[in-house]
């Protein structure tokens, strides 16, 4: 039986014209932490577009270079970008069989994209990916809903609990911020 790598919370959370978006370090194979402290988040575009996997990280990276590209094409054009990333990612022989999601976000927009050919635009200000998103984005929507917190320390908060309760979750936690 193949054992799947597990890992990851990666959340972005948007408000008061600033976008966070945060992931944490841990790599996990079968009941073994590989690593604590793996970069889950990039800048791209000039800084313009942050962007966060969760999944196989080979298969992220390589989305990660095709992304750009799409960027490039497209003029940092983020909703046009994630469209043809997605149609290519359903359609392309190679492609269609990576394991990973993607979360990008730049200061207007946020999505999710999948090799399923999702492109997914939440309905709140709020979206993460990975096995700790449930409880990411749970405890960011109560910050959101009963505080008066900055994005940052939603985001800081969320990703506490996360850690605290996924176990595929640590609290080497990397934050990048727009705006």
């Amino acid at each position: 039986m193949k054992q799947r790598i597990r890992s990851t919370t990666v959340l972005c959370v948007r408000r008061d014209g600033k976008v966070v978006m945060a992931g944490d370090g841990q790599v996990t194979l079968g009941s073994e932490v590989l690593k604590s402290k793996a970069r889950k988040l990039r800048r791209l575009y000039n800084d313009r577009i942050l962007a966060g996997f969760a999944g196989a990280t080979a298969d992220a990276f390589s989305l990660f270079s095709r992304f750009e590209a799409k960027l490039e094409q497209f003029n940092g054009n983020l909703p046009r970008s994630v469209v043809e990333l997605a149609k290519d990612w359903r359609t392309d022989k190679v492609l269609r069989h990576l394991e990973a999601l993607l979360l990008v976000a730049d200061l207007k927009n946020t999505y999710i994209l999948s090799g399923n050919g999702d492109v997914i635009e939440p309905d709140e200000d709020i979206a993460a990916i990975g096995s700790g998103s449930p409880y990411a984005i749970s405890a960011s929507t109560a910050l959101m809903r009963h505080t008066k917190l900055s994005a940052r320390q939603i985001v800081d908060e969320a990703m506490t609990i996360a850690g605290q309760t996924c176990i595929y979750t640590n609290d080497n936690v990397t934050v990048e911020e727009l705006g």
